[in-house]
């Protein structure tokens, strides 16, 4: 047997996010079909989180265990022939029994795209998140400061998380502007439900000054959901990177 490790890439605007689910159709479901299709064994894929509906992905990553004898070098070309275009294996290779693709990975890279702009571009509908009114991004990179570090996220996360630990890591949090496009990276150790696109929210929304400085402390403090800011549409995450 070998645990194969693939990297993938998928515009989720089409799917129900990431995990498979009975009647709908997932970004999971369609490559363990896939590879059920072409090499003819059920597998069971490992991803190293859960994307939501609408999000998207550069470099998901996710492992299955393999019995036939398939050359893995062979993998991407195989699957990517039968899956649909807009989700694409980009690598294959084999990896230690022991590795896992959720519980190794040391660090998680979230990107969120912005488009900031008075009027709407057709075309990044379901690629970007639309603020119209203008952005600083300066001010956005201030309020970001007080996340950075280990906090109690509770105010930053849906709620209807399934945890019972709301602590995690922020490594850093980069903010560039190119034109109209604003990109916020996050780097965590992990990331609750809706984690990223309340953390984009709440710099948003202090920039517009619908949240004041104390706001956020508040919401970090007493992980009150209702100091920090909006949750952001889905379709402006992706998640860029994941570190083992």
């Amino acid at each position: 047997m070998k645990r194969v490790l693939l990297t993938i890439e998928y515009d989720g605007s089409n799917y129900f996010g990431w995990q498979k689910q009975p009647k709908f159709k997932t970004i999971q479901g369609e490559i363990e079909n896939a590879i059920l299709k072409s090499i003819g064994e059920e597998v069971e894929l490992f991803g190293s989180g859960r994307t939501d509906a609408g999000v998207h992905a550069l470099n998901q990553k996710a492992h299955f265990d393999l019995t036939r004898a398939v050359p893995i070098s062979k993998l991407p070309e195989i699957l990517n022939n039968i899956l649909p275009d807009d989700i694409v294996i980009k690598s294959a290779e084999e990896v230690d029994l022991n590795f896992h693709a959720r519980f190794s990975a040391h660090k998680k890279c979230y990107s969120y795209k912005i488009y900031n702009s008075q009027v709407k571009d057709a075309f990044l509908a379901r690629r970007v998140g639309f603020v119209k009114r203008e952005l600083g991004e300066q001010k956005m990179l201030e309020a970001s400061k007080l996340l950075i570090g280990k906090h109690n996220f509770k105010g930053f996360c849906s709620s209807n998380t399934c945890t019972d630990n709301f602590v995690r890591q922020i490594y850093d949090i980069k903010i560039a502007r190119e034109n109209n496009f604003i990109v916020v990276d996050v780097v965590g150790n992990g990331f609750l439900y809706n984690m990223v696109r309340i953390i984009v929210g709440t710099l948003v929304d202090y920039a517009l000054d619908k949240l004041s400085y104390q706001d956020i402390v508040n919401a970090l403090e007493n992980g009150d959901r209702s100091s920090s800011g909006q949750t952001m549409s889905p379709y402006g995450l992706y998640l860029k990177d994941v570190i083992y």
